[in-house]
């Protein structure tokens, strides 16, 4: 996979912590600059916001249209059947922006790894695979695609982990939620889990939360 092209927010000179944000199907990175104001960060905090923009993919579920996707989606089933080879290529592109943020001057533990729907399954195949410890895995309104396969790290055996749902997702139905934080507990992680009256968004009081995961977490 090629590097991927990103947009950048810093919100104070010389960042001391990244998150890197990933978008859902048929997006970009510009979905969530509008977040960053919101987040009730402290005045002088230093972070650089990393949006990435997904490749270009034909996607099953829609027709094989070429579109933003960090992989395909063959069938919208329960069990969402996806291609985790392409997942897996997503994460190792992800994961040279956490390396160039490393090389930038910003310790891996002080890198969040931020997803939203597909996104969130990036996230999460990344962030516990990574050889590094990092800041945190924040999964908005998503799955864990690959819990049969990711290889796990030590670094990140506890990292922190924030995760959070629509009930009226009609899209990702909280189900899968539910599913994602039970199988994390199972592996022995301590992910939090918070939902919200909502569809397939994301809402301010959750933003908020965000914002408190990012200061508690690598500020």
């Amino acid at each position: 996979m090629q590097d991927l092209e990103t947009i950048e927010i810093e919100t104070g000179d010389q960042p001391t912590a990244a998150v890197i944000w990933l978008h859902g199907l048929g997006a970009s990175g510009h979905d969530f600059e509008p977040v960053v104001p919101e987040l009730g960060l402290p005045a002088d905090a230093r972070v650089r916001f990393i949006f990435p923009h997904a490749p270009e993919l034909p996607v099953t579920i829609n027709g094989g249209m070429t579109m933003p996707a960090w992989y395909d989606i063959k069938a919208m089933d329960i069990d969402r059947v996806v291609d985790t080879e392409q997942l897996r290529a997503s994460a190792e592109a992800v994961g040279k922006l956490v390396q160039q943020e490393i090389e930038r001057g910003i310790p891996a533990r002080n890198i969040i790894i931020a997803g939203f729907s597909q996104g969130g399954a990036v996230a999460y195949e990344l962030g516990l695979s990574y050889p590094e410890r990092l800041g945190g895995i924040l999964a908005l309104s998503t799955y864990f695609a690959t819990a049969d396969s990711v290889q796990r790290s030590e670094a990140n055996a506890e990292i922190p982990i924030s995760v959070y749902h629509g009930t009226f997702d009609p899209i990702v139905p909280e189900a899968l939620g539910v599913r994602s934080v039970e199988t994390l507990k199972g592996m022995g992680y301590d992910p939090s889990y918070q939902t919200f009256p909502m569809e397939h968004s994301v809402c301010l009081e959750e933003v908020v939360d965000i914002g408190r995961f990012i200061r508690r977490h690598v500020l």
